[in-house]
C-alpha cells in the first residue's frame, strides 16, 4: 500500500558518486522522495535537525563522526526519524555497534533495489530489515562458547590466584585456612576446567587471559 505522502529518505555517504547512486535509484519509486544529502555524520546530525527526515540511509564508516555515533546522536535528538545502516562492512562490533545506537535495520550496499526500498517502507512503520549477512554475524556472536574460565568457583579462583604467585599446594592450603589435600582436589579441577595437564599450563593461562585479578 503506498502511503498518502511520500516518506522523506536522507542519504548519508561520504562518497559522492554512492550518493548520485542512491538518489536516481530513489526517484524510481513514487513513495520514497529524496529530501537531503550529508557527507559525514555531523553534517547529517545538523541537517536531520533542519529538515526531519522520516528514514536516514546512513553510511557507518566515515571520516571525523562515523556513521555509528551519528545515528546516536539523531535517535536521541530526533527519535521520530528511522536510521537504516547502508554499508558494505559486516563486521560483527560494527553490527552490534549500529543496532545498539539505535539504527532499525542494517543493510549492506549490494543490496537489490527493491530489497532498498522495501526496507524503507518497512523502517517507516518501525519494521526491522537485517541482511542474511548481518543476521549471520548476530547468530554467531550469541553461540560463541562461553569465555574461559567461566565455570571457575569462587575457591577454585582463590586457589588459582596463589597459584599464579608461584605458592605450592601446602601454603595454599595455610593460606585458605584447609588441608593440602582439599588443595590437591581444587587443582585438580582447575587443571580440567581450563583443559591443561599442569600447573605451569594453567598459571599461565590464567595470566594470559586475565582469569585473575
Amino acid at each position: 500500500m503506498i502511503p498518502s505522502q511520500p516518506i522523506r529518505v536522507m542519504l548519508v555517504d561520504d562518497h559522492t558518486m554512492v550518493r548520485r547512486g542512491l538518489a536516481t535509484f530513489l526517484k524510481v519509486y513514487d513513495d520514497l522522495e529524496l529530501v537531503g544529502e550529508a557527507a559525514d555524520g555531523e553534517a547529517a546530525v545538523q541537517l536531520c535537525g533542519r529538515i526531519l527526515p522520516d528514514v536516514v540511509l546512513m553510511d557507518m564508516v566515515m571520516p571525523d563522526m562515523d556513521g555509528v555515533t551519528a545515528t546516536e546522536k539523531i535517535r536521541q535528538q530526533f527519535p521520530t526519524v528511522q536510521v537504516i545502516a547502508l554499508t558494505s562492512f559486516k563486521e560483527e562490533k560494527l553490527v552490534q555497534d549500529a543496532l545498539q545506537a539505535g539504527a532499525i535495520s542494517y543493510l549492506l550496499k549490494d543490496v537489490s533495489a527493491a530489497n532498498l526500498a522495501q526496507a524503507i517502507r518497512d523502517a517507516h512503520t518501525g519494521q526491522s530489515t537485517l541482511s542474511p549477512e548481518a543476521a549471520q554475524v548476530l547468530i554467531q556472536a550469541t553461540i560463541q562458547p562461553p569465555p574461559l574460565g567461566h565455570d571457575l568457583t569462587e575457591r577454585e579462583q582463590a586457589v588459582l590466584v596463589w597459584m599464579v604467585t608461584g605458592l605450592n599446594n601446602s601454603e595454599i592450603a595455610e593460606k585458605l585456612g584447609v588441608s593440602p589435600s582439599t588443595i590437591k582436589s581444587h587443582v585438580s579441577h582447575i587443571l580440567s576446567k581450563l583443559d591443561v595437564t599442569s600447573r605451569t599450563e594453567a598459571v599461565a593461562l590464567a595470566v594470559r587471559y586475565h582469569l585473575v585479578e
